[in-house]
């Protein structure tokens, strides 16, 4: 659909191609037992992974810091267990977390075969709000961070998805033009409504299982990229 016009393919990383849900997991595995924190798993990750996304949510919009971001998502997931954790150790796992999250590097499967087969004929590029030193981690670790021409973070745009700015850095680091562009990412807001208005082509990967909607094309497995590209 987009092979004659698409010279330009920008991915979103976490929950597109990168297993945040997964990687993140058994992170909090490791360093929940570690620090003897006595919750169970299942019960944590079910009141953390809402709470994780509404204050990327918050952080999107410039309502919390990164910092506050790091320690509020975890004290608020504790509050609502009814665990008592006092600060010092919740800075700590905090701290914990983005040490050892980059050290899991499951991706989304047919992750590896995808940019195998679109790396020939597209230059490809990454578009995260995700933090600096923690993406180029995880890009490294899962030994994809050669498919890229330009990774572009938030924090080197000074804007975060859905801003306009960040999608014109991109631009122009890449060189590229927008008609000419297509931006692939889990996230209706952040990605594709933000892409949109910038003018690029947008691919929504369901990664969260989200009712149908009429903003562009969704796929429910990479593979499917094969269908457009």
């Amino acid at each position: 659909m987009y092979s004659n016009t698409v010279t330009d393919v920008f991915f979103d990383l976490d929950h597109t191609l990168w297993d945040f849900e997964k990687n993140s997991a058994l992170t909090f595995q490791k360093i929940l037992s570690e620090s003897a924190v006595g919750v169970d798993l299942d019960d944590f990750l079910k009141t953390y992974i809402p709470i994780n996304l509404e204050f990327w949510k918050k952080y999107r919009e410039g309502k919390v810091t990164k910092e506050e971001l790091r320690y509020q998502r975890l004290k608020n997931t504790f509050d609502s267990l009814r665990y008592g954790v006092g600060d010092e150790l919740i800075h700590y796992l905090a701290n914990q977390y983005i040490e050892h999250l980059s050290s899991y590097n499951n991706l989304f499967p047919n992750a590896l075969e995808i940019l195998g087969y679109l790396q020939p004929k597209y230059k490809l590029h990454i578009i995260t709000n995700g933090f600096q030193e923690v993406q180029d981690r995880k890009l490294r670790n899962a030994k994809i961070d050669h498919f890229f021409n330009q990774v572009i973070n938030s924090e080197m745009a000074g804007a975060k998805k859905p801003d306009p700015l960040i999608f014109q850095l991109a631009l122009d680091k890449a060189k590229a033009v927008p008609q000419r562009s297509i931006m692939i990412g889990d996230s209706v807001e952040a990605d594709i409504i933000g892409a949109q208005r910038v003018g690029f082509h947008v691919l929504h990967f369901n990664a969260h299982k989200e009712p149908k909607h009429n903003y562009c094309e969704i796929i429910q497995n990479l593979n499917e990229i094969k269908l457009f590209l």
